[in-house]
C-alpha cells in the first residue's frame, strides 16, 4: 500500500488585531502543517505548539521529524508520541489520510452522525476597558462572547464588555491569572453581570482550593485537562472540561475524553488555540452536542487556509472535504 512519507511546515498567518491574554500578546498564529502522503493520497493536519506546555515551533519539529522511521496508524501513534501538539497535527492528517484513501468523510470513519453547525463563541482578548467596550459593541449581535481577562484590575473590564454588549451571554477566561481569593470576590460580581461560566481561574496544579470554596457558576478545567489521564484529579474541581486538539494530541483522543467526561457527569466545552480552518475542521466533529463551542480562531486572522471553513454571523459549519476529512 505503500511508504507512509510524513513532511512539516512552519507556517504563518497575520490576525486581524493583535491578540492578548493575561501571558502576553500576538500579531501572528504560528502554526505547523503536517502533510502524510500514501499511495498518492496525501493527508493535512495543524498544531500550534504552546510555550505554556514547553512547546515550542522547533521541539514540536524535531517530535514529527521522529517519526520518518516508523509506519503506524492512529492507534499506534498514540504510543509514539505524548499528548499535545505535535501528535495532534499527526492525528487529524491521519484521519484526513483515510478519509481521502477510503472515500468516506470523517464523520463516517468516526461512526458519528453527519455534523451540523454550531454556535460558536467570539473571543473579545484582554486591552483597556474603553478597548473591550468598543470591541463589544462591535460584536453585540453575537449570541455568545469569551471575555479574556486574568489581572488584578479586571471589573473596569468586565463591566465595559457588559456595557458594550447588553444582551449577550458572556463567559469569563481568567487563563490561570486568578488567585482563590481573588475568585471569591469576583465571582458574585460575575453573577450580577450575567457571566454564565468562568474558565480556568487558578493555576493548574495550584487549584485544589476549587475543591473547598463555594462555586457558584459553573467551573471549566482547562490549562487542567489535556487528556483523559487528566480526569481524575478533576473530580470535585471542575464542573466543565474544555477539550481542546492541541491538548489531547490529536481528534482520537479527543473523542475519547468527551466519552469519558460526559459519562463522568462533565459539561463540555470544545474550544481551540489560534489557528487557522485547517486546526479547527476537525474539532466540528467534537462540537456536536457540546455545551459551548469556541472555534473562533479563523475569525481572528486576516488570512486563512484556501479553503477556508464557513463561518455566519453565528455559527461554525463542518468542513468542505477539500479543505479536510
Amino acid at each position: 500500500m505503500g511508504k507512509l512519507q510524513v513532511s512539516v511546515k512552519h507556517d504563518r498567518f497575520r490576525l486581524r488585531e493583535v491578540f492578548t491574554i493575561a501571558r502576553g500578546s500576538r500579531e501572528f498564529a504560528d502554526v505547523l502543517t503536517v502533510k502524510l502522503t500514501r499511495a498518492g493520497h496525501e493527508g493535512y493536519g495543524e498544531c500550534v505548539p504552546y510555550s505554556r506546555y514547553g512547546e515550542s515551533i522547533e521541539s514540536v519539529t524535531n517530535q514529527i521529524q521522529g517519526l520518518h522511521q516508523n509506519e503506524f496508524d492512529r492507534t499506534e501513534l498514540q504510543e509514539l508520541l505524548p499528548a499535545g501538539a505535535a501528535r495532534n497535527a499527526v492525528d487529524c492528517a491521519l484521519w484526513d489520510l483515510e478519509a481521502k484513501r477510503s472515500g468516506k468523510r470523517f464523520w463516517e470513519l468516526a461512526g458519528l452522525p453527519a455534523p451540523g453547525p454550531q454556535l460558536t463563541a467570539f473571543t473579545i482578548s484582554l486591552a483597556s476597558p474603553d478597548q473591550m467596550r468598543t470591541a463589544a459593541q462591535k460584536h453585540s449581535a453575537k449570541p455568545l462572547l469569551k471575555i479574556k481577562l486574568g489581572t488584578p484590575d479586571d471589573m473596569p473590564r468586565l463591566e465595559a464588555v457588559r456595557e458594550g454588549a447588553p444582551e449577550s451571554e458572556i463567559i469569563v477566561d481568567a487563563n490561570e491569572g486568578w488567585s482563590a481569593e481573588a475568585y471569591q470576590e469576583l465571582a458574585p460580581h460575575l453573577i450580577r453581570l450575567g457571566v454564565t461560566m468562568v474558565e480556568q481561574p487558578l493555576p493548574a496544579g495550584d487549584d485544589e482550593l476549587l475543591r473547598e470554596i463555594e462555586r457558584p457558576l459553573p467551573v471549566c478545567a482547562d490549562e487542567s485537562c489535556h487528556d483523559t489521564s487528566s480526569l481524575p484529579d478533576l473530580a470535585g474541581k471542575y464542573d466543565m472540561i474544555n477539550i481542546k486538539l492541541d491538548k489531547t494530541g490529536g481528534l482520537t483522543e479527543a473523542l475519547e475524553l468527551k466519552k469519558l467526561g460526559l459519562k463522568q457527569g462533565y459539561k463540555i466545552m470544545v474550544g481551540c488555540m489560534v489557528g487557522s480552518s485547517l486546526a479547527m475542521a476537525p474539532a466540528t466533529l467534537l462540537a456536536q452536542g457540546a455545551d459551548i463551542v469556541d472555534l473562533d480562531g479563523p475569525l481572528l486572522l486576516a488570512e486563512d487556509r484556501d479553503i477556508p471553513l464557513k463561518f455566519d454571523s453565528q455559527r461554525v459549519y463542518p468542513p468542505a472535504k477539500e479543505l479536510w476529512g
